[in-house]
């Protein structure tokens, strides 16, 4: 287990997760927000690109009251993508997710998500700052996210390919103590 918090558990991914994996990754409701409706999921795929047992980034399944609602990632950012962002002399990690299970949407599980999880990078992973990259038009992601203390440090024009367009971001953070 990665980590609880209440009715909140993130443990790592493992192979049997493909299924359901496979089930959120081509639904076009999960896929409009989260990698784009024009890139479902396919066994081989989701292979490739999300069951990576690397050490650069930590991929977990979100439990909630023991149901799989989700997924989250998270690594710890580079010396030349903290050199980019001014973040030189700190311990810097990202981190991804998104609710699968959309019945669960609109339930302050996203939140729940967000704060356990950058309480867990600060305490057991040290981090100074957690990052996010979200697009501008994921309302619900953004406010979520400001709910969860992150805040709006830079727009990125065009800076993710997301259903054949260029998509602006905002780079987002939120400080250890602050």
């Amino acid at each position: 287990m990665v980590f609880e918090n209440g009715n909140l558990a993130v443990r790592q991914i493992v192979k049997e997760d493909h299924d359901v994996l496979s089930k959120w990754l081509s639904d076009p409701r999960v896929l409009q927000f989260y990698e784009g409706r024009d890139q479902p999921f396919d066994r081989s795929k989701l292979e490739k690109e999300f069951i990576s047992f690397g050490d650069e980034k930590t991929q977990g399944l979100v439990l909630y009251k023991g149901m799989k609602v989700g997924y989250i990632q998270f690594y710890q950012l580079d010396k030349k993508m903290k050199d980019q962002y001014e973040y030189v002399d700190e311990v810097v990690y990202g981190m991804d997710q998104f609710i699968g299970e959309v019945m669960y949407w609109n339930k302050g599980i996203g939140t729940l998500l967000v704060t356990s999880m950058v309480d867990y990078l600060f305490e057991v992973k040290c981090a100074d700052r957690v990052v996010m990259d979200p697009q501008v038009r994921n309302e619900r992601a953004l406010r979520c996210y400001e709910k969860s203390g992150f805040r709006k440090v830079k727009l990125l024009p065009s800076h993710e390919l997301h259903e054949g367009k260029f998509e602006d971001c905002w780079f987002m953070d939120i400080q250890r103590g602050k």
